[in-house]
């Protein structure tokens, strides 16, 4: 059964790093896209940020530019992302996304896009 499993999350003052992991089983990620989405109460999930399979493509949504940073490791089935001089408004859960693709420069960014997606963990930013 496929399945994707963040951690990472938790509590931290504004101006504070936390790195979440997504760790894929069931399949191998050397062949999916994947993505960090986020959800804040009342607002619509958004892209954080996405990576293409092969070619090291990534998007980063407007907001998190130079502050966050997705990275992959195959090796470990694994997906990390970096999260750098957090603000009160990245408060949300934060869920990983992942789409089996034989194209390997194509970064997704739109949530229909993906095919099997994590439970999410909880980043609470406090000011």
């Amino acid at each position: 059964e496929a399945q994707l499993v963040e951690s990472g999350g938790g509590l931290v003052q504004t101006g504070g790093s936390l790195r979440l992991a997504c760790v894929a089983s069931g399949f191998t990620l050397d062949d999916y896209a994947m993505g960090w989405f986020r959800q804040a109460p009342g607002r619509e999930r958004e892209a954080v940020s996405c990576m293409s399979t092969r070619d090291g493509g990534t998007y980063y949504a407007d907001s998190v530019k130079g502050r966050f940073t997705i990275a992959r490791d195959n090796a470990k089935n694994t997906v990390y992302l970096q999260m750098n001089s957090l603000k009160p408004e990245d408060t949300a859960v934060y869920m990983c996304a992942a789409r089996e693709t034989m194209t390997g420069n194509i970064v997704f960014t739109r949530s229909f896009e993906y095919d099997y997606w994590g439970q999410g963990t909880q980043v609470t930013v406090s000011s």
